[in-house]
């Protein structure tokens, strides 16, 4: 099941898609380097890891601000072109039925 929940202003969508594009590309170059370059790799790792709580707390904060609908074992996605907000949930959950 897939249904708009929400909206985010222009502002919170641009945020929370510079942290999407910014953690995809860090995982990009984390399929090419190696660890033998243990400078590079360990700052990779590091902003992996800074960029993903980042990424949470914006969802975090949003649903705390906007208090969409949720589901035990669905999440949320945004389209960037509409600033909507969808509940993607399995084939089994019964949040809705």
């Amino acid at each position: 099941m897939k249904k708009i929940v929400g909206k985010v202003t222009i502002e919170e969508k641009d945020a929370i898609q510079t942290l999407f594009e910014r953690r995809n590309g860090l995982a990009e170059l984390a399929k090419i380097l190696t660890a033998d370059n243990t400078a590079l790799y360990e700052k990779l790792v590091t902003d992996m890891s800074e960029t993903s709580a980042k990424f949470q707390i914006w969802w975090d904060e949003m649903f705390e601000k906007y208090q969409w609908e949720s589901c035990e074992d669905g999440n949320w996605e945004i389209n960037f072109d509409t600033c909507d907000i969808y509940l993607i949930c399995n084939n089994e959950c019964n949040c809705n039925k």
